[in-house]
């Protein structure tokens, strides 16, 4: 599938922005952070960035919504540009990240349950006696 925007045309980074739907400010950031390449600069000074940039930022952009952090992300990045790579340092980071969300849900199911007998707990009527007060007052 090829993009129906794409072009060889250098490209702004409000143009940019508008491609890939992250706002300027962002595309700046990455760049200041190394995730993006920082872009050529036209006689006007203006940033110009090519479909190379508009690629890295939809892979960035993913990468986010699985939830890699940035660090992950700048190694996937590495990894992404490395024809010589290995699979299996792409899917250790991947599986540590797996690892990762799986500890971060069972501390949010334990969160859930505590709160959920907590509620059980209280009677929710005009008494001022709350169990969840109390717990969260009660020192260890």
């Amino acid at each position: 599938m090829t993009d129906a925007c794409a072009t060889d045309a250098p490209l702004t980074i409000g143009a940019l922005a508008k491609r890939t739907g992250v706002p300027a400010k962002t595309i700046r950031y990455y760049e200041e952070v190394g995730l993006l390449p920082k872009p050529r600069r036209a006689a006007n000074g203006y940033r110009s960035y090519d479909e190379r940039a508009v690629h890295t930022l939809r892979f960035v952009g993913r990468s986010r919504d699985l939830g890699f952090s940035m660090e992950d992300i700048g190694e996937l990045l590495t990894l992404w540009n490395n024809k010589g790579r290995k699979s299996s340092s792409v899917r250790a980071i991947a599986e540590a990240h797996v690892a990762a969300i799986q500890d971060k849900i069972h501390l949010l199911e334990d969160m859930k349950n505590t709160l959920e007998h907590l509620v059980h707990c209280c009677r929710g009527d005009d008494r001022p006696d709350c169990p969840i007060l109390h717990e969260l007052s009660a020192q260890e």
